[in-house]
Order: C-alpha cells, then sequence, then structure tokens
C-alpha cells in the first residue's frame, strides 16, 4: 500500500524533497513510462512540499546544455531551493560509499548517488527518485518517495 505523499502534519505542513537526476531526466524525455510516474509525482508533491536543486544533481543534469541560463530555465518550473553540498554531506557520502564497496559493491561510478543520499540525509529532506533501493540501503533515515510505495 502506498504511503501518502503528504507528511501527515496537516495540511498546511511543507517539507523540502530534494529531487534525484532520474526523476528531472524522465521529465524531460518523451512519453515513457516513467515520465510519467516522475510528471505525477512532481505535480502531486508541489502541493505540500518545496523542491531542493543539490549541486550533484545540477551537474549531472549539465548534459543538456552547456549552457547555466538554460540548465536553469529546464528546472525553474519546480521553484526548487538550490542548496550547497557542504563538508558533513561529503563525509557521509563517503563513509556510505566506503560501506558499499567494501560490501562487494562493483559500480565505480556510484558516488553521485551516495553524494545526493547523504544530501537529503544531512539536511533532513526527503528524496523523490525512481531508484530507491541504494538509497534505503545506505541512507534508511531518509524517507524515500519511490514508484514501489508511491505508485
Amino acid at each position: 500500500m502506498a504511503r501518502p505523499l503528504s507528511t501527515g502534519c496537516g495540511a498546511l505542513a511543507m517539507t523540502s524533497t530534494l529531487v534525484d537526476t532520474n526523476v528531472l531526466v524522465d521529465v524531460f524525455g518523451t512519453g515513457s513510462e516513467e515520465q510519467i510516474w516522475s510528471s505525477n509525482a512532481l505535480r502531486r508533491l508541489s502541493e505540500t512540499t518545496g523542491f531542493v536543486l543539490s549541486p550533484v544533481v545540477w551537474a549531472e543534469l549539465s548534459f543538456a546544455t552547456s549552457r547555466s541560463a538554460e540548465l536553469a530555465d529546464l528546472v525553474d518550473w519546480l521553484k526548487p531551493r538550490r542548496e550547497v553540498f557542504d563538508f558533513a554531506m561529503a563525509k557521509r557520502a563517503g563513509i556510505a560509499h566506503a560501506h558499499y564497496r567494501r560490501a562487494g559493491g562493483s559500480r565505480e561510478r556510484t558516488l553521485p548517488d551516495f553524494m545526493i543520499g547523504a544530501h537529503a540525509e544531512v539536511a533532513g529532506h526527503r528524496l523523490l527518485t525512481r531508484d530507491p533501493a541504494r538509497y534505503r540501503a545506505y541512507f534508511p533515515t531518509v524517507d524515500i518517495i519511490a514508484p514501489d510505495t508511491h505508485p
């Protein structure tokens, strides 16, 4: 059963939700099931949350255009709060990534996911993602909004 998208703290409660790169990539795509879920999730959440954009997500989205102004135009409709990625977040990401590698994790290009998870955890944000497994395993205190729990 899907959990409600609200916080349960009343209709006027405003939470913060960090948006993972894959959700934004979906929205920029064309007509896939992922695009439909991601677009619907953003629309539903927009009534109860403030969106947060991480510099890590910004970096991963930079493939879309070489101009920062064009990239800003792509995401500004969310009215995201842009937050810095600080040293406490970096430390937490590094520790989680080290645990992952020691547990046999073989993907070498996973550090951005750990940075996004650490950002959500340290700053106390929920995380909107279409790929929740690693986040749940290494950041169990983060409230994850994903297709398996919020269809």
